[in-house]
């Protein structure tokens, strides 16, 4: 039971806590709605996770060539 109790505070905790900010009241923008921002810059982060996919498939590739010549 207690580890039951501990996997389910474990699994919940983070939809129970809020690390964002809350949004702007509409009184700072001038014309009462709040504007949308700008978003997050992908083009770092996604050419590295590209990268590391093609070179990780390459990888796999030459293990199963390699192994398959050895059987032959």
């Amino acid at each position: 039971m207690k580890n039951i109790l501990v996997i389910a505070i474990i699994t919940l905790a983070p939809l129970l806590t809020n690390a964002q900010p809350l949004p702007p009241s509409g009184a700072g923008h001038g014309t009462g709605q709040n504007q949308p921002g700008n978003g997050a810059p992908l083009d770092g982060g996604l050419s590295i996770l590209i990268l590391l996919g093609a070179a990780f498939g390459s990888k796999k590739i030459y293990s199963l060539k390699k192994k398959d010549t050895i059987k032959e």
